[in-house]
């Protein structure tokens, strides 16, 4: 039995999930940084560097658009080398076991679903995807990686410290010669699957995503400051539903006066022990 395995916070924790056999979880960005992919805020929920972009802005400007294919183009293969991390597949373990009735992510880098989790709702998006903004087609970001690798082999080269969902801390001198992807259907413009800081999330998901919150008994937060409304809603809801909302998080959240436990430690770090408490079979994931 390893150090973590000991400490009383899986007590509590396994009761949680033994008490309430619809639980929900909710998680965020610091479920991916064991995985190698940064988080955009810090310990006490502050946002970290410029804002990212806004989608509005990206429809409406080309150099906006130049700026955000350009950053991406750099940051992007460290996001597309990143595996599901012991807590991803501790949660896809939880749900395929019976201990959680489904689970909302905030994350874009479909980690969750390469660790097997299945009763899944990805609430902006999947960054995996590409979809042009004229006749609605979709594309694999890798084969637009490879698009913009050989339209812009300069850049291609260039190294920079990896930001949030694939982004770069890069700002390309000669924006005026980089040639942004276009859609291989209709030649019209192209924007990830996502929803972009600015925009809402599209009303059928959010739907879904609160039909399974009624559905649940229990709400539990992990790797998530809850900073963004879209992610602290549930747990606004949830509260004033009577239901209980426990929290595995470092650092502060935006709901911590309304949980009924918080364990301020890592999901990769808490959640395998948890499996392992509740006699739950491992999962291997993709």
């Amino acid at each position: 039995m390893s150090d973590i395995d000991r400490i009383d916070h899986l007590a509590p924790l396994a009761a949680f999930l033994q008490a309430h056999p619809r639980v929900l979880a909710l998680t965020g960005a610091g479920m991916s940084t064991a995985s190698g992919i940064p988080d955009y805020r810090d310990q006490d929920g502050v946002r970290r560097g410029r804002l990212p972009v806004q989608g509005p802005e990206f429809r409406r400007c080309e150099a906006v658009r130049r700026r955000y294919w350009a950053r991406s183009m750099v940051g992007w293969p460290t996001l597309a080398r990143a595996a599901p991390n012991a807590g991803h597949l501790a949660l896809a373990a939880l749900e395929q076991g019976g201990a959680l009735g489904g689970l909302i992510t905030q994350n874009v880098d479909g980690l969750h679903q390469r660790a097997g989790s299945r009763r899944l709702i990805e609430l902006h998006g999947n960054i995996h995807g590409v979809v042009c903004l004229d006749c609605r087609a979709e594309h694999p970001r890798a084969a637009i990686q490879a698009a913009l690798v050989a339209a812009n082999p300069a850049l291609a080269r260039a190294l920079a410290r990896p930001l949030p969902d694939g982004d770069a801390q890069i700002e390309p001198d000669a924006l005026d010669d980089f040639r942004p992807p276009c859609c291989r259907h209709c030649g019209g413009t192209l924007q990830p699957d996502v929803v972009f800081f600015g925009d809402n999330v599209p009303p059928p998901r959010t739907a879904a995503a609160l039909a399974m919150l009624e559905q649940a008994d229990a709400l539990l937060v992990v790797g998530s400051s809850l900073m963004v409304f879209s992610g602290f809603r549930f747990c606004k809801l949830a509260a004033e539903s009577g239901k209980p909302i426990v929290a595995i998080n470092v650092g502060k959240t935006r709901a911590d006066e309304l949980l009924a436990l918080k364990v301020q430690l890592s999901a990769e770090s808490v959640l395998p022990g948890l499996v392992r408490r509740l006699g739950l079979a491992p999962v291997a994931g993709e």
